[in-house]
């Protein structure tokens, strides 16, 4: 992987502390099926290093954008919900821009849509940059990480690496009853052959191969998302699976010897319902004093983390 050609934003730059403590903020009204935008926006407000760069104005002071910027409106967002003097705002200016109101859409596709439509607000003006320096923006240096992908030859041993960068990590929990397994399931090699064989170069034909990812470059925020819409229908998973408020993310990496790389529990996104295409999203946020709130549309509740870890998670985000 070739080296930036620019640092659009300085690693160094990024806070992962909360730089003011202070109660939660207010909460979300719905604006007619608007649960997976409230509960998305929310978990993104209560991410530290974004909120702490969005609260500082620092974007909005430089942006130059002609029309809609992510960014401005996630800025605007985060700094009315902290300081409100009331209980609960209403999100227009991101529902404005993104949705039909009374479409009931999926809350990973909408994060993934927004945490997308805020990357590209950062490149608005950098039109000529190398894909190794698009990367460098505050929105992939706190969100994304990279994968590699190792294949290896059953025949003659060679091995062919490639790299791919994420968002977030897809998990199969059809057959894991916590995260870590999942992550174990995740990391396991898989074995190519017959018609799914691998075109080795050394060999100069089809072989029998093994192919294994693991995590080569680590967030400093990780995205878990259980897979819980497992078909076209959308049916659900509606099983318990266990999740850590402390991670070791050490065990699933490319390298995997050095200290632990250890990442907390910040926010939890539920779904309630028995697909995709109806049902109820809310989620458990950590304020910046600690404490933790379960967030459901207009109503933001004090909880214990014991309540926090006993929920049929969707989405888990963790800090480094």
């Amino acid at each position: 992987m070739a080296p930036p050609q620019r640092i659009l934003f300085p690693l160094d730059k990024i806070c992962m502390d909360w730089q003011q403590r202070q109660r939660a903020g207010a909460g979300l009204y719905n604006l007619g099926n608007t649960c997976f935008l409230n509960s998305v926006l929310q978990c993104l407000t209560y991410t530290p290093p974004l909120a702490n760069y969005l609260l500082s104005r620092e974007h909005s002071q430089s942006c130059h954008q002609q029309g809609f910027c992510m960014m401005c409106t996630m800025e605007a967002h985060v700094n009315k919900v902290m300081y409100s003097s009331g209980t609960a705002v209403q999100p227009w200016a991101v529902v404005r821009e993104h949705f039909e109101l009374g479409m009931q859409e999926d809350a990973h596709d909408f994060l993934r849509c927004t945490v997308d439509a805020m990357q590209r607000a950062c490149l608005s003006r950098s039109s000529d940059l190398d894909i190794s320096s698009q990367s460098t923006t505050i929105v992939h240096q706190i969100f994304a990480g990279c994968l590699r992908s190792r294949v290896t030859c059953s025949s003659c041993n060679v091995v062919s690496n490639s790299y791919e960068a994420f968002l977030d990590v897809p998990l199969d929990i059809k057959a894991a009853s916590s995260v870590t397994a999942a992550l174990e399931e995740f990391v396991t090699p898989e074995q190519l052959d017959g018609e799914n064989g691998f075109k080795c170069s050394q060999c100069d034909k089809k072989v029998a191969a093994s192919k294994r990812f693991t995590v080569h470059r680590a967030p400093r925020v990780l995205t878990l998302c259980l897979k819980r819409f497992e078909d076209f229908a959308g049916r659900k998973i509606s099983k318990v699976v266990e999740y850590p408020e402390y991670l070791d993310l050490h065990p699933y990496m490319s390298q995997t010897s050095g200290e632990p790389l250890l990442y907390s529990l910040y926010a939890v996104l539920v779904h309630s319902g028995d697909s995709c295409q109806e049902g109820h999203y809310y989620c458990y946020t950590k304020a910046s004093n600690g404490l933790w709130h379960k967030m459901n549309d207009t109503s933001v509740n004090c909880c214990d983390i014991d309540t926090v870890l006993r929920q049929q998670a969707y989405l888990l985000f963790y800090a480094r």
